[in-house]
């Protein structure tokens, strides 16, 4: 038997799972605390001891925050709109927008923000150069460290970069995440900007000595359950919804079926539409982000909810009106995935069927779904082993979460 062992190290448990990559089988689960209060490699062993270790390594990891992104653009209903939605199917939590040329109290906005990464687009190709290149400018003349990916305007990309490093910034360029009006092309600055945590944030954040934690870290968590998803739609043909509720927050990811109208029709979205995507609200949890659901739940005329139960309803029920305002596709979906420990520990049937009976939220919710909880937590393991053994990672979903 081959095995591998996926790592998920979070910045209260390090959970991991022991996978027979003959079989596509869950075989062992072990889930012990995190300890980044000294290195978190040492946690980190111990979960892989704990379930016997394996013949290949994969990890991912949200510890230490995960990964806090800013993003600048030359419109904020355009491109800083259509970065704030890449950005966040990278894994990443958005911490601060901003739109247009920016100025020294932006700067110093941006820096209070603590961002990790820096998404810096501006203009449709061939559009708007002007306040790329100002941005690029005042960056570079704040000599700015924090690391940058740049993805605007494609015509003066070489300008931009040439301003970016001649200041000693580190910079990577991608393609431009809007290259046309309601056209979004996420996947070159997604794939950057998870490079860029893995070069420069990973160490950054002094989670370990030395270099192996770095070495090890494939993905933010968040960026691994979301290619979990993908892998899963692509399996199944389903428009697939989950929702993660967990102590601080709670994060909805969708993978829908493209809908042509949407994108080309009159009801496009001027900053594009990413049919495979996430958001994460920083404000609803069950733990530390339990006052939050309960003023969330009130603001949105739900019941003010009592009880780890009620307050993953309401997170999970929020969550999810938010995720879906404004976005195609959702009528469709096929399968609504619950995740998140309070889910997995009793009554994640009924949380999920308080989503799917939302009525009042202004969204129509799937007319057809079946509920599900991904009861082994296989949705961050399979996306880490996606890349290596794409179809073990489909078939490890279909054995673990029966769809």
């Amino acid at each position: 038997m081959t095995t591998a062992v996926c790592v998920d190290v979070g910045s209260t448990y390090t959970k991991a799972a022991l996978i027979d990559l003959d079989g596509a089988e869950l075989v062992r689960r072990a889930e012990v605390p995190t300890t980044s209060s000294t290195d978190v490699l040492e946690g980190l062993d111990a979960a892989v001891t704990a379930v016997g270790g394996g013949d290949e390594l994969y990890v991912c990891s949200s510890a230490g925050g995960g990964l806090r992104l800013a993003v600048i653009g030359y419109e904020r209903l355009v491109t800083a709109e259509a970065g704030h939605r890449v950005g966040l199917s990278a894994g990443a939590q958005v911490v601060h927008v901003a739109a247009g040329p920016m100025t020294g109290p932006d700067l110093t906005r941006l820096r209070a923000a603590r961002p990790d990464v820096l998404l810096l687009a501006g203009g449709t190709d061939g559009g708007d150069a002007e306040t790329l290149l100002h941005n690029a400018r005042r960056l570079s003349a704040a000599r700015i460290r924090i690391p940058v990916v740049l993805a605007g305007n494609s015509a003066v990309r070489e300008d931009a970069l040439t301003l970016l490093r001649g200041r000693g910034v580190p910079v990577t360029a991608a393609a431009n995440v809007l290259p046309r009006i309601g056209v979004l092309d996420p996947l070159p600055a997604r794939a950057a900007i998870r490079d860029v945590f893995l070069r420069h944030v990973i160490g950054g954040k002094r989670l370990s000595r030395g270099t192996r934690f770095t070495r090890l870290v494939r993905a933010a968590t968040p960026d691994a359950v979301l290619a979990g998803v993908e892998t899963l739609a692509d399996a199944t043909g389903y428009g697939i919804l989950v929702v993660d509720v967990g102590g601080a927050t709670t994060d909805v990811y969708s993978a829908l079926v493209p809908d042509a109208e949407a994108e080309t029709g009159p009801r496009r979205d001027v900053a594009g539409t990413l049919w495979r995507s996430r958001t994460v609200e920083g404000d609803l949890g069950v733990a530390v982000g339990a006052d939050g659901t309960r003023a969330a739940a009130v603001a949105e005329k739900l019941p003010a909810p009592d009880g780890d139960r009620e307050l993953a309803s309401a997170a999970a029920v929020v969550a999810m009106r938010r995720h879906a305002r404004g976005r195609p596709g959702l009528r469709d979906v096929r399968l609504v995935i619950g995740s998140g420990g309070v889910l997995r520990h009793g009554g994640g049937e009924r949380v999920l069927q308080a989503v799917l009976s939302d009525v009042g939220g202004g969204w129509a919710p799937p007319e057809q779904a079946r509920a599900v909880v991904d009861q082994q937590y296989v949705l961050a393991a399979a996306g880490l082993l996606a890349a290596d053994h794409p179809g073990v990672a489909a078939r490890l979903l279909g054995n673990s979460i029966r769809y």
